[in-house]
């Protein structure tokens, strides 16, 4: 008898027309080597563990502190972990965070060493604080347990910066939990690794050199720079990267410069597209406007001319260099770093499905991703979006495995894998009926994933994974 993934390879084989489609199709199930991708496998590769959705800070940029979130405030229990144990022997990586702060869950150390006895001697387990409660002692526990890495959230080395972003926080805070976490690692000889997450704004991000600087002086091995995801209306004038795709970008450039040799004013077209009488002069603009677009549909690439007229060179500009300065520092340091985009990428990917990533909240729920895991709403400059939460079941009722390669979880990251979905941020029609809405059915390629809108896809957010 064929196991569900030889069924699949034959069934594709099978429908396959053409050399190039069976090889299109056949890459989405296999990696270069020829091996299973980590989204089929029997179990996940990547399990993201939430331990508590408890916090000793009120960060504002935080989904908890946003209306309409309906995060429950609740520890994991020993018993929804044990359920786990069947998936370690085959993860490569185990992060023990979510919405709330690891290191308040009274069972913490114990998770990571029963973790590391089962885990295969590659696999490694993380988590990401904001570092509070590290002292010497708490420092010397987690390395005794085994802790692999964690990353420590600093957005800025100005005092007052940190402050204002990190409520309840300070620099100093985050300096004695380095100091202790070194000088644990250098008592055990641990390969710990400690790094740093920042996350970008407009108003933070001319620190970011100097704050991998600081941080490289303190032990620092690596750093995610991820941007900001705006719960919240009023923060989305805070955000650092442009919504515009690459290939938006790319695309509009010489359509604008022409626009201007020809003396036509684009931002009239969203008056001008209104009337039905024009004049010679305004029906040009209305008629290349709509040239424009049609070479753009004819090319498959989604634009949306009000947020391409809007675009801030000069930011884009700056933050481009401030990011630049960050990878010298990088280089000159030693620092691992990982910088997410300005410009989202067309050429999209999902790491969280791409790399087996399976999540589990605090009460055992497992789910697919980041976007995903809980019910919040946030904020684009013209439009507000909701999330539901995607649930494949409770692994104290089904177990992991059988929660994994049940055909709803497993349909689910094959239609992730294909990246077949709309380019919903540079759509002109906004806002839409299928994305926007508060309860998501489909896009309009007809993909039951509500990936189109999803940023992490298109490289703008990073995390510890």
């Amino acid at each position: 008898m064929m196991t569900g993934q030889e069924q699949i390879v034959r069934k594709i084989e099978d429908s396959a027309t053409d050399d190039t489609q069976e090889k299109r199709q056949l890459s989405l199930l296999h990696g270069a080597d020829g091996c299973t991708v980590a989204a089929l496998r029997e179990y996940p590769s990547r399990l993201f563990v939430e331990t508590t959705t408890r916090c000793n800070l009120r960060c504002r940029m935080c989904v908890k502190q946003t209306d309409g979130n309906c995060i429950t405030e609740g520890d994991m229990s020993p018993a929804v972990f044990e359920a786990l144990e069947p998936a370690l022997p085959h993860a490569e990586a185990l992060i023990l965070n979510g919405i709330g702060e690891p290191l308040l869950h009274p069972r913490l150390d114990d998770f990571i060493r029963r973790a590391k006895a089962l885990m295969p001697p590659h696999g490694w387990v993380g988590f990401q604080s904001n570092g509070l409660l590290i002292n010497e002692k708490r420092a010397d526990s987690l390395v005794e347990a085994g802790l692999d890495r964690i990353c420590l959230s600093m957005d800025g080395v100005n005092p007052d910066t940190f402050r204002e972003i990190r409520a309840g926080g300070e620099v100093g805070d985050l300096e004695r939990a380095l100091s202790a976490l070194n000088n644990a690692k250098a008592r055990s000889g641990s390969p710990l690794q400690i790094g740093l997450e920042f996350v970008v704004m407009r108003e933070n991000a001319r620190e970011l050199p100097d704050a991998l600087r600081w941080g490289a002086a303190k032990g620092v091995s690596f750093a995610i720079v991820s941007n900001l995801l705006p719960y919240d209306a009023e923060h989305v004038g805070r955000v650092a990267y442009d919504p515009n795709t690459d290939a938006a970008v790319e695309f509009f450039r010489p359509w604008k410069e022409r626009a201007e040799r020809e003396g036509i004013d684009l931002h009239r077209y969203f008056k001008l597209v209104w009337i039905f009488k024009r004049s010679a002069e305004e029906q040009r603009i209305v008629d290349f406007v709509d040239q424009m677009r049609g070479e753009a549909r004819s090319r498959e690439i989604f634009i949306n001319l009000r947020n391409l007229l809007q675009r801030d060179e000069a930011w884009v500009d700056e933050i481009g260099n401030i990011f630049a300065e960050a990878l010298r520092v990088a280089a000159e340091t030693g620092i691992d770093l990982q910088l997410p985009e300005i410009t989202p990428k067309s050429d999209r990917k999902c790491d969280f499905i791409d790399k087996g990533g399976a999540f589990v909240s605090w009460d055992g729920g497992v789910h697919s991703c980041y976007f995903l895991w809980h019910q919040f709403s946030c904020h684009f400059p013209d439009r507000k979006k909701y999330v539901k939460p995607r649930s494949f079941g409770r692994i104290i009722e089904h177990g992991i495995r059988d929660i994994w390669n049940a055909p709803e979880f497993r349909s689910f990251r094959q239609e992730v894998i294909r990246h077949e979905y709309p380019y919903c941020s540079n759509c002109s029609l906004v806002p839409c009926e299928y994305v926007y809405a508060e309860e998501f059915e489909q896009d309009c390629f007809a993909n039951k994933v509500p990936c189109g809108d999803c940023f992490w896809c298109m490289g703008l957010f990073r995390c510890l994974q």
